[in-house]
């Protein structure tokens, strides 16, 4: 199964990182698979930028509607949250959540959650210094899930401090291309779909 796509003129300035398929849920009968790709700034320092966009497979196969919706985005949450904390990301808090309509007309309007966190760098070998420890930034990080005749989940995090921006950049810019990608993201064509 293909990941969606996230449109390459949406992507300058990032480099794809990741591609993963794998079973976040299985009970019984019902399963779901999660085909996604995982994309970081190229150009930003650390805590790097990144952004995800996710593809589900629930089997066996349901249209979407409001009680698996409900699960989905309870379930997805979760795992967002386990995603910030592998990223070195801790002490997150929900801060919202709003809607947003997509590029895809044919889609449903997206569910966005809003996070935020402190992103302390990720311990090597010899374990984190002084230095970082004491070098907590503070992280936002948006997860959107939405439905066309499948799910759809896209999001990622990026830096609030300013000092953590090249360029002029700062974190409103982050946060307006992120929501860019976001709105984005499609399900692959009939004949890209690699199932």
């Amino acid at each position: 199964m293909d990941p969606p796509v996230v449109p390459a003129d949406r992507l300058v300035g990032w480099r794809r990182v990741a591609e993963t398929t794998e079973r976040p849920f299985d009970a019984g009968p019902i399963s779901v698979t999660a085909s996604t790709v995982r994309y970081e700034r190229s150009d930003d320092p650390t805590p790097r930028p990144f952004c995800f966009a996710s593809r589900l497979s629930i089997r066996p196969e349901t249209a979407p509607n409001a009680p698996l919706t409900r699960l989905v985005e309870r379930q997805s949450k979760v795992g967002f949250r386990d995603r910030l904390a592998d990223r070195g990301i801790e002490a997150v808090e929900q801060r919202g959540d709003r809607e947003i309509a997509v590029d895809d007309p044919t889609a449903s309007r997206a569910r966005v959650w809003t996070f935020r966190g402190d992103c302390r760098p990720v311990a090597t070998d010899r374990g984190p210094s002084d230095e970082t420890a004491a070098s907590a930034v503070p992280v936002e990080a948006l997860l959107a899930v939405w439905a066309t005749d499948q799910y759809l989940l896209a999001g990622g995090a990026y830096p609030l401090d300013a000092g953590a921006y090249p360029n002029g950049r700062n974190a409103a810019d982050a946060r307006r291309e992120l929501l860019g990608i976001v709105r984005g993201v499609r399900p692959p064509a009939k004949d890209e779909d690699g199932e």
